[in-house]
């Protein structure tokens, strides 16, 4: 049976564990919500990527279809000079500028065509992508929500925790709090049991004397505070 002085430190210890878990999860909370963040960043940039591709394949469509204007402008011009020409030289050599300018045009067409295959199939693509990227994004909203309304709740715990925490210090005699939290400081738990001669928080052997001591039976009687040489936590014998 601990002494009642080691109850008051295990009941300290069990408020300053739940207000530690608090704390842990609460600070957990801004890089949950980062990592959420970071998620929907990463869905933005690929409905924005998707968009870019189809943006660019329609830029060079319109340039093509400049091209291919101009192109056009060309060939009926030659055609009306060839009308016009009277030597059979200047005629063969329009005759050779339209064959020519007729190849490019086919080119170029050719070149279209591939490009509003593309950019039909980019499209349905981005369609279908973009509505479960953006189902995605809704999901992950949620979830920022959720973790704000969590950290409002996890505050009001911790108030309470802390307020808990503070209430059992206060039956805690001076010296045994001082040496609490000494040691809170560097580890947890700060109190253990030990088993069979052993510190169950390092698992390392104690000697005879401080499991005497942790039996209550040191020289200083039940009240003692034995600590494992080993970690310097405090050790109490469970029956």
């Amino acid at each position: 049976m601990p002494s009642p002085l080691l109850e008051t430190l295990l009941i300290l210890q069990d408020r300053d564990t739940k207000k530690l878990g608090i704390e842990a999860q609460l600070k957990a909370v801004p890089r949950d919500v980062a990592a959420v963040e970071a998620k929907i960043a990463a869905e933005k940039a690929a409905i924005e990527a998707a968009r870019t591709e189809i943006r660019e394949l329609e830029t060079k469509k319109k340039l093509l279809e400049t091209e291919i204007g101009s192109a056009e402008t060309k060939l009926a011009k030659y055609r009306t000079q060839q009308l016009s020409v009277r030597k059979n030289e200047e005629y063969q050599a329009l005759g050779h500028e339209i064959e020519t300018t007729l190849k490019q045009i086919g080119e170029f067409e050719g070149q279209e065509l591939e490009l509003m295959y593309g950019l039909d199939e980019a499209k349905k693509k981005f369609t279908a992508a973009e509505a479960l990227l953006k189902a995605n994004i809704s999901g992950h909203e949620a979830r920022i929500k959720t973790l704000r309304e969590r950290e409002v709740s996890l505050a009001a715990e911790l108030k309470e925790a802390q307020a808990a925490f503070n209430l059992a210090r206060e039956p805690v005699a001076e010296p045994a709090r001082r040496i609490y939290d000494r040691i809170a400081l560097r580890t947890q738990p700060v109190i253990v049991a030990t088993s069979s001669g052993t510190c169950c928080g390092c698992h390392l052997k104690i000697s005879n004397e401080v499991e005497t001591a942790a039996r209550g039976k040191g020289p200083a009687g039940p009240n003692q505070l034995a600590t494992c040489e080993n970690c310097g936590r405090i050790v109490y014998w469970e029956s």
